[in-house]
């Protein structure tokens, strides 16, 4: 018996320091977007991030765990092996660790409200992601299960899941494995799904999402990942800028270094009505164009975005007192989008590092410029918060 101890302080030792993790989350539906937006897990560099993250997971009707695209994540039926490549970038950088992200904001919260209500739902839960982890070799789980109470969600979620936290940590930890959880940066919903201290007690990690804070579902332009608020933000748009976020969740118990911040490799965009406002809150009643891969009104990859700037008549801007910029062409499409580049991203990384924050993370990595198709580096936005983060902790 006291080698199976041993054993188990070993890999129990082998979980990550909460300081320094840079986290890269990896959408699995990119490697069906069409020329130089398809990103494949070998196109990855495993050096690069601290924690790699495979999005998602989902979950069945019986509460256990599930695989979303079997096609693509397994290999059974000459399937694309996903989960497999994925966890196998470790035989090039052994300190790596992967991990299965479960849940996102299509998946709903009505599944996971029901699952987590008892012991015995949530046991069925966590047994089978331990087993579907240890097949498939990942080093823990990203709990993306981000709004308790909302969109479909129940009132009682928000002490359930706490119950379910310390009762995926024990297993999890037991197996030597990690438990990370992504978290919601907007205020009212922290204030009635979260409770921050037991979050804080369970969890190895915590990253916010501190981007989409503003969007085509509103109809004027505002920078959605703002480091501060813009000097015309009044009301609860005051809540809506990283710095507020980050203090909010600290002071509502979050140790600073188990917090990790979320920074877009994206940018949302809008339609403007005229062209003669283009600055923040200019009137913008309908989304952006899609972008050329990612085909989805309203938002557009860093890689796309930067290849619409090496066409004629656009404009890169920064607001006065802001960090982050915005780029907009007015002579056809009318588009304005607000998004972060080389500068802005160094900016968040030290902010990061000046605040002891646990980690920094990219939402998503296969956003980034993967291919170097604009500036001839691969992934510079990743490479650039990764570099000043790490450098500013030592």
């Amino acid at each position: 018996m006291m080698w199976k101890a041993l054993l188990l302080l070993l890999s129990v030792s082998t979980l990550p320091l909460i300081e320094g993790a840079v986290l890269c989350y990896f959408e699995s539906w990119a490697v069906y977007r069409l020329g130089d937006g398809k990103v494949e897990i070998s196109d990855l560099e495993p050096a690069l991030c601290s924690h790699y993250i495979y999005a998602f997971a989902g979950i069945n009707t019986d509460y256990t765990i599930r695989v979303l695209d079997p096609w693509a994540d397994l290999c059974d039926g000459g399937g694309r092996c996903g989960f497999d490549k994925f966890t196998a970038m470790k035989n090039v950088e052994p300190h790596l660790l992967t991990l299965l992200a479960v849940g996102g904001w299509n998946d709903g919260s009505a599944l996971y409200s029901q699952m987590a209500e008892t012991a015995e739902t949530r046991a069925v839960f966590i047994k089978s992601s331990i087993q579907l982890l240890k097949i498939h070799n990942f080093d823990g789980l990203d709990l993306a299960w981000t709004y308790p109470t909302q969109n479909g969600g129940a009132p009682h979620d928000r002490e359930n899941y706490v119950h379910l936290l310390r009762e995926l940590k024990e297993a999890l930890e037991a197996e030597g494995m990690v438990l990370t959880v992504t978290v919601s940066p907007t205020k009212s919903v922290i204030d009635e799904a979260y409770d921050i201290p037991g979050i804080a007690q369970h969890a190895d990690l915590v990253t916010v999402t501190t981007y989409d804070l503003h969007g085509s579902w509103e109809h004027h332009t505002n920078h959605h990942s703002g480091l501060y608020a813009f000097s015309e933000d009044v009301g609860s748009d005051l809540f809506l800028n990283v710095d507020y976020i980050i203090n909010y969740w600290v002071a509502g118990g979050m140790p600073e270094k188990k917090l990790v911040m979320g920074v877009p490799a994206f940018g949302r965009t809008w339609t403007l009505d005229s062209i003669e406002e283009h600055g923040y809150y200019a009137p913008a009643y309908l989304p952006g164009m899609t972008g050329p891969w990612t085909k989805t009104e309203g938002f557009m990859a860093y890689a796309e975005i930067c290849v619409k700037q090496a066409e004629e008549g656009w404009t890169i801007a920064v607001e006065k007192g802001c960090n982050e910029p915005y780029t907009y062409q007015l002579s056809s499409s009318k588009i304005w989008c607000a998004y972060e580049n080389h500068d802005s991203v160094t900016l968040k990384a030290q902010y990061a590092a000046d605040h002891g924050l646990g980690g920094v993370m990219i939402w998503s990595i296969n956003d980034d410029d993967a291919h170097g198709v604009c500036g001839g580096r691969k992934f510079d936005l990743t490479s650039t918060l990764a570099d000043t983060f790490n450098k500013a902790k030592r």
